[in-house]
């Protein structure tokens, strides 16, 4: 659903409007919708929690016979692509010092607290950790009574834009297709490292690799010696081990919160960003700045898959729309192999595979590259719900795509009602994965 759908006074933006969309929704086939409830927007005091506009949020969802997957939003709205809303952290930690991610110049990225504070003591004491644990047991204490039927899936969310990764490419500071840069120079951050050069009698590591080998965000990979050379050494293979086992340990502190929380009674699950650029290169740098170590005959992502398979949660990807062909040369991009590694990794894991679009496409070609992952997918969110969907041909397209990805082999109702005729390849799948919106 529109990351707006609940205006800065909490309430729905337009409920007469969304009423009207759902209605136009119906004929298309869609299973259900997803929805991000916002931690800025359900506890503006400690502990004091306020889902009033979510409770009709899901009643409507529920009078449509829709499923619901919940994303919980602990980051902020309105610095990534697409974002058309401005919701903040709650101000009792958004005014915390020494809690945020932090490049070589010292800038901070204030939309997710930084995973080396998850066991900072804040208010009253409390962790971020301490504090997601708590939002999460008031909402399923609100909502018990829908968990597992309407709400079949509670997405948590693990950095920015809810993603599992380091803010490598905030839209500020950086342009498709730089390599990004390392988010390790705040004081917990480095302290951590230091402690994990010194458990390895290494003192020459206690410092991360700075701009002189790093470059900046904008940097191309050929262009840096550490992405080059220095990924491959023994001190850029400590540091990377470091970075991103720092990132997994994140997950499991919290996807092992969620567990105790919903305790099976619905789907857990995390998001991984779809980090395509630079992939067709050696050292993948790109992927590395974001936490993926996936060089250095290292599977990234088979070892992420490792982590969410602890707790059975899915593993969420993005990029399922992109086709190599579209891509810059320059950028050595490969999505459509990095998506089929992230698929194989979760499903040769034993969890689930679910998918979403990275970019707003409504053209046949995205829809069909989806299509080529189907056997993997348990689920496929479309993002995102907007008027541009609602048109006459591109609610076609996506009732078509519907249908085949449900193996229907006849019009979807959308063109049986208005005469259309428009992109429909009979799609036969053994299994019908969820379409959301």
């Amino acid at each position: 659903l529109p990351l707006d759908v609940v205006s800065s006074s909490r309430e729905i933006t337009d409920r007469p409007g969304l009423e009207r969309t759902f209605d136009k929704l119906e004929v298309s086939g869609i299973d259900g919708v997803m929805l991000d409830v916002w931690w800025g927007m359900t506890e503006l005091s400690p502990k004091v929690y306020n889902f009033t506009v979510y409770k009709e949020l899901f009643d409507m969802i529920r009078a449509r016979g829709w499923k619901l997957e919940v994303v919980a939003s602990f980051h902020s709205c309105g610095g990534n692509v697409g974002d058309s809303c401005d919701i903040p952290l709650p101000s009792f930690v958004h005014d915390h010092k020494g809690i945020w991610y932090t490049d070589a110049l010292g800038a901070e990225n204030r939309e997710y607290i930084s995973l080396f504070a998850d066991d900072a003591p804040l208010v009253g004491g409390r962790t971020p950790v301490d504090m997601y644990r708590d939002w999460l047991e008031a909402f399923a204490s609100t909502f018990s009574e829908d968990l597992g039927s309407l709400i079949t899936e509670v997405m948590m969310g693990m950095g920015p834009a809810g993603e599992l990764r380091y803010p490598s490419y905030p839209s500020d500071r950086w342009a498709y297709c730089g390599v990004g840069e390392f988010q390790v120079f705040d004081k917990r951050a480095l302290t951590s490292l230091r402690a994990a050069a010194g458990a390895a009698s290494m003192a020459e590591w206690v410092s991360p690799p700075g701009r002189a080998q790093l470059g900046h965000y904008g940097s191309l990979p050929h262009h840096t010696d550490f992405f080059t050379t220095g990924y491959a050494t023994e001190a850029g293979k400590f540091f990377l081990e470091w970075y991103s086992g720092a990132l997994k340990a994140h997950a499991r502190r919290l996807l092992g919160v969620a567990a105790k929380v919903f305790d099976g009674k619905t789907k857990i699950s995390g998001k991984v960003s779809g980090i395509h650029w630079w992939y067709d290169t050696p050292s993948h740098a790109a992927e590395l700045a974001a936490g993926y170590y996936n060089t250095n005959s290292r599977d990234g992502y088979k070892e992420i898959a490792g982590v969410f398979a602890e707790f059975g949660a899915t593993l969420d990807f993005t990029c399922l729309e992109m086709r190599n062909t579209e891509q810059p040369l320059e950028c050595l991009s490969n999505p459509e192999a990095l998506v089929k590694q992230v698929a194989v990794a979760a499903t040769s894991s034993g969890i689930e595979f679910s998918g979403e679009n990275a970019l707003q496409r409504y053209d046949v070609y995205a829809y069909a590259q989806v299509e080529t992952y189907l056997e993997y997918l348990s689920s496929f969110t479309f993002l995102r719900l907007n008027p541009a969907l609602l048109t006459d041909d591109h609610l076609a397209t996506l009732s078509d795509f519907v249908a085949g990805a449900h193996g229907a082999v006849q019009e979807s109702d959308w063109d049986a009602q208005q005469g259309n005729e428009s992109y429909n390849e009979t799609y036969t799948t053994t299994w019908q994965p969820l379409l959301l919106l």
